[in-house]
């Protein structure tokens, strides 16, 4: 059983951050309180100059870390520094370009090395994933397909071939905290379901513990990025306790709701 198939025994909270924004040390410490008050999995993001599917929020971020000058091996260090400290999995989040200028080989041997579990290239479409994915296996990193409202006759394909999880994308766009929710997304898990048992877990516009509560309960989980960035934005490097107590809330939400 892989890790990202243990952490779906249950429930699952994934908050997502962008590495090395304010800085990789602080990154590094907002992991640990991320695992130590709730997250069960979390997405990490590789600073990138176009992240096509993040919003304002998100995309600063990324502007913040490269900034900073951030890069991949960067990334993979602090990655190796503090998978050795948490539990729970670790996946990427990044875009195709990263991969191709790091090299797809020496990219997924990296992240068997330093503990990544999985990756999501939100850029790559279904029917061009098998050159990412093919290597991946080799390194034991599963490959997360996402799944939107608009995947329509797409969704079947796509769910039969899902490894780790499947990100459900909640609403049309891109990253950023809404107010309201597609109210579709239980009849799209319904129909994930009908075709695979591996999970899902829904993102894109989940701010509120009462939102990710719900999403929780129709789904396997929630998975929760702009509203977190926002939080780090706020208080730079005096940002791993806010977070920390930020997830905690949204994951005790599921208990209550």
């Amino acid at each position: 059983m892989s890790k990202i198939t243990e952490a779906f025994k249950n429930k699952v909270f994934v908050p997502f951050i962008t590495c090395g924004d304010p800085d990789l040390e602080t990154s590094k410490e907002i992991i640990k309180e991320l695992a130590n008050n709730g997250a069960d999995l979390i997405e990490l993001g590789i600073p990138f100059s176009d992240p096509t599917a993040e919003g304002p929020v998100i995309m600063e971020a990324n502007i913040r870390a490269l900034a900073n000058g951030i890069t991949t091996d960067d990334v993979f260090e602090m990655v190796s520094e503090v998978s050795g400290e948490i539990d729970i999995p670790l996946v990427f989040m990044t875009y195709a370009n990263v991969v191709f200028s790091y090299g797809v080989e020496r990219f997924f041997k990296r992240c068997q090395e330093t503990g990544i579990c999985g990756i999501i290239l939100p850029d790559v479409p279904y029917e061009e994933k098998e050159e990412f994915e093919e290597v991946a296996d080799r390194f034991d990193v599963e490959f997360i397909s996402m799944i939107a409202p608009t995947s329509e006759d797409r969704i079947d394909t796509i769910a039969a071939g899902a490894k780790g999880f499947i990100y459900i994308v909640s609403s049309l766009g891109v990253t950023g905290t809404r107010a309201e929710l597609n109210g579709n997304i239980k009849s799209l898990v319904e129909r994930v379901r009908e075709k695979t048992d591996v999970p899902c877990a829904v993102g894109f516009g989940i701010s509120t513990p009462a939102q990710a509560a719900e999403m929780a309960n129709i789904s396997d989980g929630a998975i929760v990025g702009s509203a977190i960035v926002r939080v780090i934005a706020e208080y730079g490097k005096d940002a791993p306790k806010q977070v920390g107590q930020f997830v905690k809330n949204m994951k005790e939400a599921y208990y209550v709701s």
